[in-house]
């Protein structure tokens, strides 16, 4: 299996609903890093998994909707915590739901995993990890 991996970052405020979460049902900030890996069994014409520059233009435009932002002030979140885990799936939907409608080229098409990882520090960080 072959695979490539891009890095960006976003920064977010939110506040969680519950107990468990201690002093983190407050407004807090986090500033993530956010690592997408590509994977493929073979690679393409050009010995690529993907290419480079439009991946990591596509997860600077996925993580667009949210730097910056209050992410209890999002619609589709209301109700949710918006922990690291639920997050690292949000952008697994958002990056798989592009690469379907062809935002890496027809060339992508052929990517059978992918793995989103947030890191929220360097001693914490979660992911989430599925076929394509």
């Amino acid at each position: 299996m072959f695979s490539l991996t891009v890095r960006d970052h976003m920064m977010i405020a939110h506040s969680f609903h519950g107990e468990i979460f201690g002093p983190a049902q407050k407004l807090h900030g986090a500033t993530y890093v956010v690592d997408v890996t590509f994977e493929r069994r073979q690679l393409d014409q050009d010995d690529l998994v993907v290419d480079i520059g439009l991946a990591s233009q596509l997860l600077k435009d996925v993580l667009a909707e949210f730097n910056m932002q209050n992410l209890d002030e999002i619609e589709a979140f209301r109700g949710r915590n918006t922990t690291t885990e639920f997050m690292a799936g949000v952008v697994f939907d958002r990056m798989a739901s592009a690469i379907q409608a062809g935002k890496l080229g027809e060339g992508a098409r052929e990517i059978s995993g992918m793995k989103v990882t947030l890191s929220e520090s360097h001693v914490a960080h979660a992911s989430y990890h599925a076929g394509l």
